[in-house]
Formats: structure tokens, sequence, C-alpha cells
């Protein structure tokens, strides 16, 4: 996918990554956490997940198409490096969220469920949810350097905006 509607795909789909990544990341923290919260959204997680997992992929591919077109820069070789290794945090926590929901299946069926693996699956989220939140933030800052970077470092703000059109 490398347009839609004559706008660069990448433009559109990293704001899903930008925001379901961290969403999915905090609520699979809380399901990690309290068992209330895991009871009423794990399934929401686990569709998050899943969901984050399969645009990621599709982002990464639109941005490479986007940087051929607007050329290399130190900029955008960062965010593209960087861009590249989300799937991976991306794909842990949809992994772990996967081994939360077979626990939270397992008791609810009122089967137990030893305490040292519950602990173990609840770190493994965690560890999996702060790396997504990390390196969305780190893509995403790296991305709006990428693309602003000069722009901002020239002095532009919103206000030139206005002052251009109350200038007869």
């Amino acid at each position: 996918m490398t347009t839609v509607n004559g706008l660069p795909a990448h433009i559109l789909l990293n704001h899903f990554v930008v925001v379901l990544g961290p969403l999915t990341a905090i609520l699979a923290i809380l399901c990690a956490l309290w068992p209330a919260a895991r009871r009423r959204l794990i399934w929401l997680v686990l569709v998050l997940s899943v969901g984050t997992l399969i645009v990621t992929p599709l982002t990464i591919n639109s941005g490479g198409w986007l940087a051929g077109k607007v050329g290399a820069s130190p900029a955008v070789n960062i965010h593209a490096e960087l861009g590249e290794t989300l799937i991976y945090m991306v794909a842990a926590l949809a992994a772990t969220v996967i081994v939360l929901t077979a626990v939270h299946i397992r008791q609810e069926r009122g089967r137990t469920v030893r305490a040292g693996l519950h602990v173990v699956v609840g770190v493994l989220v965690i560890a999996a949810a702060v790396a997504t939140l990390v390196q969305t933030y780190r893509v995403g800052e790296s991305g709006a350097r990428a693309a602003w970077g000069t722009t901002a470092a020239s002095g532009f703000s919103p206000r030139h905006l206005n002052d251009a059109h109350d200038t007869p």
C-alpha cells in the first residue's frame, strides 16, 4: 500500500500504530496487574494487540516507499531503522497477551494457575508493554524530527500562518 486518496499511506497508517500500540500496552499492563480489569478487558486487549501486529508491518512497508520518494537523510534513516524494530516489540506484546488470555481462560473455567506462572506471565506482559511504549515513542519522535526538524529549526510556527493571511 503506497497511497490512500493521493496521500502517502504511511502518514495515515502511522496514526493507527501511534494510538493502538500505546493503548494496547497500557491496557495490557492493567490486565496483567488487576484481575477485575482482566475479566472485563482481556478480549479487547487481545483484539487490539493482533490489530496492532497487523498494522505495524503495513506502516513499515509504506514508510519504506515514502522514504524512497522523499529521499535519504540522516533523520529519515534513523527513523526507518527505529521503525523497523518496532515490529519485534509489538509481536512480543501480542504473544504475551495471547498467553495472558490463555491463563485467563484457564482461570475462568475454574482451573488453578500456579502463582509462579501468573507472576512470570505478568512480568513478561509488562516488559513487552513497556518496550512497546518506549519504542513507539522513539519511532514517533524520530519521525517527527525527520518530517518537521528543519521546519521547526527555521523558526516556523503556526503564528506565521496567521500572519501570512493577515497581510494584504
